[in-house]
């Protein structure tokens, strides 16, 4: 079984499309979206239609705080957020709102813990962004391998059995997570990178051999941000799916 871990698509159609062809052709089995399908991009109805296609298929879906802000106003978001959210209401049917809802905040699997931001309090939507962060978030799970999303930046923190914690951020190589460690693997972003490189980010994880990679695919970033300006979204949300910043 080979698992495809995708987070923040932020309604990329052109993104979430690379990105789930190029994990059908690696062969994976299952697929785990870890929430922030709206918000930024302009195909919100899209993305969420094929995440809801790919769910009634088996694929599990968490909620993050850009899709809790659909239903639920007041939740934090700010400036092109905001601006960008507002316009996105406009754009789904009452159903949408009903599925994101009924979405839950975290999901253990065997020795994994799925999540869309910080562990320990899933739904104050914290940031997994240091050490301080990581070891916050394993201190409140059992799980052996946390995998979450939200900061749009790959990271992987390890933590030994010596209680040394350890971080890095990860190439496309794969990584294995070795026992006796515990992980806390932050996948980078589908549809709004912001590590500098403007092309999708997603994890392969294969759980026989504990091994996670994080895959970078190109995409057609022009359509995407053209896209966003037409639609009167705000110009630097344009910016960034071109820069990845």
């Amino acid at each position: 079984m080979l698992l495809a871990l995708l987070s923040d698509i932020h309604a990329n159609r052109e993104a979430l499309s690379a990105c789930l062809a190029h994990a059908d052709r690696a062969g994976a089995t299952r697929f785990v979206f870890l929430g922030d399908y709206l918000g930024y991009g302009a195909d919100p109805a899209w993305v969420l239609r094929t995440v809801m296609d790919r769910v009634a298929h088996g694929a599990l879906a968490l909620l993050g705080n850009h899709d809790e802000a659909l239903f639920r106003r007041g939740t934090g978001l700010r400036g092109d957020a905001a601006i960008a959210m507002d316009w996105t209401r406009r754009q789904l049917s009452p159903d949408a709102a009903a599925f994101l809802s009924s979405l839950p905040l975290e999901h253990v699997e065997e020795d994994r813990l799925y999540v869309h931001a910080d562990a320990s309090s899933p739904g104050d939507w914290r940031y997994v962004q240091g050490a301080e962060d990581a070891r916050r978030s394993l201190d409140a799970t059992l799980a052996r391998v946390t995998i979450c999303g939200h900061t749009h930046l790959p990271r992987l923190f390890g933590l030994t059995a010596a209680e040394k914690l350890t971080a890095f951020t990860p190439a496309e190589a794969p990584v294995p997570l070795q026992r006796p460690r515990r992980w806390v693997a932050v996948l980078g972003a589908v549809g709004q990178p912001r590590d500098g490189n403007p092309a999708a980010c997603y994890g392969l994880l294969d759980p026989a051999t504990n091994e996670l990679r994080w895959v970078r695919v190109p995409y057609d970033v022009d359509t995407a941000a053209d896209k966003v300006l037409a639609a009167g979204l705000p110009p630097r949300l344009a910016h960034r799916l071109r820069t990845g910043t």
